[in-house]
């Protein structure tokens, strides 16, 4: 005699079983239900706390087939104790996203002053740039942005941003950065002489940055007065050794970067 099976539910009608995935710090899904999408920032027993890209946290049941990744559907699981943790900020504080490609490039650019402001640029932002395809370019000096910028031919599908050193109304750079601003092409500035200040003297273990009589190399007169070589290039090292993340950045420069960034990639 045959023997039936006491489930007669179809094969096409069964649930197809999904992959189990653990609930690691910093792994991006979406609860569909809600349409909720961030990163992993907690797994406890029985739920998940996920934090958007705005820093709202809402906390979900660990239930089979609850979420999505990348689109298909698979189930959280508590990650095993042994399992490296990974990092669920950027330098710049955006949501890691981990395992994510570089962006093929786009046309739009953001140029910075100085090689030492490109190094500070991609030290903090970074991996932001890379997700978003951003390409970073250092000026040589400001003098230069007029025939950068009618080179470059700033349009809706590549916009030109600009961070400019010390740009402060009346001073030549303003007038420079008025010359190229339009629709396509934006100038910002810090009001700080020179990058080194954007850094907080806190992350460099001083109590401030030293004022330099006017008239005198700016960058020689800080590591005169701080007892450091006369030497800029080691000095600018370790300077940038001492940064970490946004934490360690003025606010008045900070500011800057996201708004170029967020004009060089809005649609």
């Amino acid at each position: 005699m045959r023997q039936y099976s006491p489930d007669l539910t179809p094969p096409w009608k069964k649930p197809q079983p999904v992959p189990e995935v653990p609930a690691e710090p910093g792994l991006v899904v979406e609860e569909p239900g809600s349409g909720f999408c961030g990163a992993v920032v907690r797994c406890e027993a029985g739920t998940v706390t996920l934090e958007d890209r705005f820093g709202k946290h809402r906390v979900f049941p660990l239930e089979p087939r609850g979420f999505l990744l990348e689109g298909r559907t698979v189930t959280l699981v508590r990650p095993s104790s042994g399992a490296p943790a990974r990092p669920t900020r950027t330098a710049s504080g955006s949501v890691a996203v981990p395992g994510a490609r570089a962006r093929v490039a786009r046309a739009g650019r953001i140029y910075v002053e100085g090689r030492h402001d490109a190094e500070l640029v991609e030290k903090v932002w970074g991996d932001d740039l890379r997700v978003e395809g951003v390409v970073v370019e250092y000026l040589e000096g400001v003098d230069d942005l007029p025939s950068i910028a009618e080179s470059f031919a700033p349009g809706p599908d590549a916009r030109l941003g600009v961070l400019v050193d010390h740009l402060v109304p009346g001073s030549k750079e303003w007038r420079i950065a008025e010359s190229v601003t339009s629709e396509h092409a934006l100038v910002v500035g810090h009001p700080y002489i020179d990058i080194w200040e954007a850094v907080k003297p806190s992350s460099l273990g001083i109590g401030a940055w030293p004022r330099v009589p006017r008239g005198q190399d700016w960058k020689t007169g800080v590591c005169r007065a701080l007892g450091w070589p006369q030497n800029t290039g080691a000095a600018w090292q370790r300077i940038l050794s001492g940064v970490h993340s946004y934490k360690d950045l003025e606010p008045e420069l900070l500011g800057r970067v996201e708004e170029l960034i967020d004009f060089v990639t809005a649609p």
